[in-house]
């Protein structure tokens, strides 16, 4: 399992309100031999409710997971 941790977030505004959110993170498996950092970009509606850090540690989680695993085409 990956240890994410939430290294901050940037928010962009349009027409008023929140546009998308970046989410940045690093992760580390339990060995430490595996890395990743970057952001994930979540919608205003993914953001709402999950403004927390373990609520967003879950929704990078989910995201880096489906990019992970794309559906066979």
């Amino acid at each position: 399992m990956f240890d994410i941790q939430i290294t901050g977030t940037n928010i962009r505004y349009a027409d008023g309100g929140i546009s998308v959110v970046h989410v940045q993170f690093r992760a580390n498996d339990s060995e430490s031999t595996v890395t990743l950092n970057g952001y994930i970009p979540i919608s205003a509606e993914d953001y709402q409710g999950n403004e927390s850090i373990p609520a967003l540690k879950n929704v990078v989680r989910t995201k880096l997971i489906e990019r992970l695993t794309p559906e066979a085409e």
